[in-house]
Protein backbone atom coordinates (compact mmCIF):
# COMPACT_ATOMS: atom_id res chain seq x y z
CA UNK A 1 0.00 0.00 0.00
CA UNK A 2 1.33 3.42 -0.84
CA UNK A 3 1.72 6.10 1.81
CA UNK A 4 -0.97 8.39 0.36
CA UNK A 5 -3.73 5.78 0.73
CA UNK A 6 -2.38 4.79 4.14
CA UNK A 7 -2.69 8.45 5.25
CA UNK A 8 -6.33 8.58 4.08
CA UNK A 9 -7.25 5.41 5.99
CA UNK A 10 -5.60 6.54 9.22
CA UNK A 11 -6.78 10.13 9.10
CA UNK A 12 -9.52 10.79 11.67
CA UNK A 13 -12.88 11.70 10.12
CA UNK A 14 -14.69 14.88 10.99
CA UNK A 15 -17.49 14.42 13.50
CA UNK A 16 -20.86 13.64 11.94
CA UNK A 17 -19.53 12.25 8.69
CA UNK A 18 -19.44 8.60 9.63
CA UNK A 19 -21.24 6.78 12.41
CA UNK A 20 -19.14 5.57 15.24
CA UNK A 21 -19.69 1.89 15.61
CA UNK A 22 -19.67 0.44 19.04
CA UNK A 23 -21.33 -2.95 18.72
CA UNK A 24 -21.86 -3.39 22.44
CA UNK A 25 -23.73 -0.05 22.86
CA UNK A 26 -25.59 -0.39 19.56
CA UNK A 27 -26.77 -3.90 20.37
CA UNK A 28 -27.90 -2.99 23.87
CA UNK A 29 -29.71 0.15 22.64
CA UNK A 30 -31.34 -1.74 19.77
CA UNK A 31 -32.40 -4.56 22.06
CA UNK A 32 -33.83 -2.14 24.63
CA UNK A 33 -35.60 -0.17 21.90
CA UNK A 34 -37.02 -3.36 20.36
CA UNK A 35 -38.21 -4.55 23.77
CA UNK A 36 -39.96 -1.24 24.44
CA UNK A 37 -41.55 -1.36 21.01
CA UNK A 38 -42.85 -4.89 21.64
CA UNK A 39 -44.17 -3.98 25.09
CA UNK A 40 -45.92 -0.84 23.87
CA UNK A 41 -47.44 -2.70 20.91
CA UNK A 42 -48.64 -5.48 23.19
CA UNK A 43 -50.07 -2.95 25.65
CA UNK A 44 -52.00 -1.14 22.94
CA UNK A 45 -53.17 -4.39 21.41
CA UNK A 46 -54.61 -5.59 24.72
CA UNK A 47 -55.85 -2.36 26.30
CA UNK A 48 -57.55 -0.69 23.33
CA UNK A 49 -59.93 -3.55 22.56
CA UNK A 50 -60.83 -3.80 26.23
CA UNK A 51 -61.61 -0.08 26.34
CA UNK A 52 -63.67 -0.31 23.16
CA UNK A 53 -65.70 -3.25 24.44
CA UNK A 54 -66.13 -1.97 27.98
CA UNK A 55 -69.77 -1.60 28.95
CA UNK A 56 -71.10 1.88 28.49
CA UNK A 57 -73.05 3.21 31.49
CA UNK A 58 -75.72 4.62 29.15
CA UNK A 59 -76.76 1.04 28.28
CA UNK A 60 -78.75 0.97 31.53
CA UNK A 61 -80.91 3.90 30.40
CA UNK A 62 -83.02 1.65 28.16
CA UNK A 63 -84.48 -1.71 29.15
CA UNK A 64 -82.99 -4.77 27.47
CA UNK A 65 -85.65 -6.72 25.63
CA UNK A 66 -86.58 -10.08 27.14
CA UNK A 67 -89.95 -10.62 25.43
CA UNK A 68 -90.84 -8.76 22.25
CA UNK A 69 -94.54 -9.81 22.36
CA UNK A 70 -94.91 -8.49 25.94
CA UNK A 71 -93.14 -5.21 25.12
CA UNK A 72 -95.22 -4.81 21.97
CA UNK A 73 -98.47 -5.56 23.81
CA UNK A 74 -97.68 -2.84 26.37
CA UNK A 75 -96.83 -0.37 23.61
CA UNK A 76 -99.96 -1.12 21.54
CA UNK A 77 -102.13 -0.89 24.68
CA UNK A 78 -100.77 2.66 25.11
CA UNK A 79 -101.46 3.29 21.40
CA UNK A 80 -97.75 3.72 20.73
CA UNK A 81 -95.33 1.88 18.44
CA UNK A 82 -92.57 -0.17 20.02
CA UNK A 83 -89.20 1.41 19.26
CA UNK A 84 -86.43 -1.19 19.23
CA UNK A 85 -82.88 0.09 19.36
CA UNK A 86 -80.30 -2.35 18.02
CA UNK A 87 -77.04 -1.43 19.73
CA UNK A 88 -73.49 -2.71 19.79
CA UNK A 89 -70.92 -2.45 22.60
CA UNK A 90 -68.20 -0.03 21.54
CA UNK A 91 -70.45 1.76 19.05
CA UNK A 92 -69.60 5.48 19.30
CA UNK A 93 -73.09 6.70 18.35
CA UNK A 94 -75.17 4.30 20.48
CA UNK A 95 -74.66 6.27 23.74
CA UNK A 96 -75.56 9.51 21.95
CA UNK A 97 -78.82 8.06 20.61
CA UNK A 98 -79.63 6.51 23.99
CA UNK A 99 -78.85 9.55 26.15
CA UNK A 100 -79.95 12.39 23.91
CA UNK A 101 -82.98 10.95 22.13
CA UNK A 102 -84.47 7.69 23.39
CA UNK A 103 -84.01 7.92 27.18
CA UNK A 104 -85.79 11.30 27.37
CA UNK A 105 -88.69 9.94 25.27
CA UNK A 106 -88.94 6.87 27.49
CA UNK A 107 -88.69 8.86 30.73
CA UNK A 108 -91.43 11.29 29.65
CA UNK A 109 -93.71 8.46 28.51
CA UNK A 110 -93.72 9.68 24.91
CA UNK A 111 -92.39 6.38 23.53
CA UNK A 112 -92.07 2.72 24.42
CA UNK A 113 -88.47 1.68 23.86
CA UNK A 114 -86.47 -1.54 24.30
CA UNK A 115 -82.90 -2.34 23.40
CA UNK A 116 -81.44 -5.39 21.65
CA UNK A 117 -77.71 -6.14 21.67
CA UNK A 118 -76.46 -6.85 18.16
CA UNK A 119 -74.06 -9.56 19.30
CA UNK A 120 -75.84 -10.50 22.51
CA UNK A 121 -76.45 -14.05 23.64
CA UNK A 122 -79.20 -13.03 26.10
CA UNK A 123 -82.41 -15.02 25.80
CA UNK A 124 -85.25 -13.29 23.97
CA UNK A 125 -88.80 -14.31 23.20
CA UNK A 126 -89.36 -13.42 19.55
CA UNK A 127 -92.61 -12.29 17.93
CA UNK A 128 -93.56 -15.89 17.10
CA UNK A 129 -93.14 -16.76 20.84
CA UNK A 130 -90.06 -18.90 20.22
CA UNK A 131 -86.95 -18.45 22.33
CA UNK A 132 -83.97 -17.00 20.53
CA UNK A 133 -81.06 -14.71 21.41
CA UNK A 134 -80.56 -11.03 20.81
CA UNK A 135 -77.93 -11.71 18.15
CA UNK A 136 -80.10 -14.24 16.31
CA UNK A 137 -83.05 -11.84 16.31
CA UNK A 138 -80.88 -9.06 14.90
CA UNK A 139 -79.75 -11.40 12.11
CA UNK A 140 -83.39 -12.33 11.44
CA UNK A 141 -84.19 -8.63 11.09
CA UNK A 142 -81.15 -8.34 8.79
CA UNK A 143 -79.76 -5.38 10.71
CA UNK A 144 -76.16 -4.65 9.72
CA UNK A 145 -75.47 -1.26 11.35
CA UNK A 146 -75.60 0.03 14.91
CA UNK A 147 -77.48 1.93 16.07
CA UNK A 148 -80.58 0.93 14.12
CA UNK A 149 -84.07 1.89 15.24
CA UNK A 150 -87.05 -0.26 14.28
CA UNK A 151 -90.64 0.90 14.74
CA UNK A 152 -92.97 -2.04 15.37
CA UNK A 153 -96.75 -2.09 15.37
CA UNK A 154 -99.42 -4.77 15.63
CA UNK A 155 -98.13 -8.33 15.18
CA UNK A 156 -94.55 -7.04 15.13
CA UNK A 157 -94.76 -5.51 11.66
CA UNK A 158 -92.51 -2.55 10.92
CA UNK A 159 -94.79 0.46 10.64
CA UNK A 160 -92.21 3.12 9.73
CA UNK A 161 -88.91 3.06 7.87
CA UNK A 162 -85.90 2.13 9.97
CA UNK A 163 -83.26 4.61 11.02
CA UNK A 164 -80.00 2.87 10.08
CA UNK A 165 -76.95 4.32 11.77
CA UNK A 166 -76.38 8.01 12.32
CA UNK A 167 -75.96 9.97 9.11
CA UNK A 168 -75.88 13.54 10.35
CA UNK A 169 -76.22 13.83 14.12
CA UNK A 170 -77.65 17.35 13.83
CA UNK A 171 -80.72 16.01 11.99
CA UNK A 172 -81.18 12.81 14.01
CA UNK A 173 -83.91 14.30 16.19
CA UNK A 174 -85.86 15.37 13.12
CA UNK A 175 -85.54 11.92 11.54
CA UNK A 176 -86.70 10.31 14.78
CA UNK A 177 -89.69 12.66 15.15
CA UNK A 178 -90.73 12.00 11.54
CA UNK A 179 -90.52 8.20 11.92
CA UNK A 180 -92.37 8.28 15.24
CA UNK A 181 -95.18 10.31 13.66
CA UNK A 182 -95.51 7.80 10.79
CA UNK A 183 -95.43 4.87 13.23
CA UNK A 184 -98.02 6.47 15.53
CA UNK A 185 -100.40 7.10 12.63
CA UNK A 186 -100.09 3.42 11.63
CA UNK A 187 -100.64 2.13 15.18
CA UNK A 188 -103.56 4.47 15.89
CA UNK A 189 -105.33 3.86 12.57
Amino acid sequence: MNTASKDVLQRPMRPGLAPRLNTRTTTRTTTRRDALRVISTWSLATVLPLAAWARDPSEGLLPMATSLPDALAAAVAAREPLVVMVSLPGCPYCPVVRQSYLAPLLASGQARVVQVDMQGSQALVSMDHSTTSHGQQVRAWQVKVAPTLLFLGAKGAEVAPRINGVGVIDFYGAYLDERLAVARRAVRA
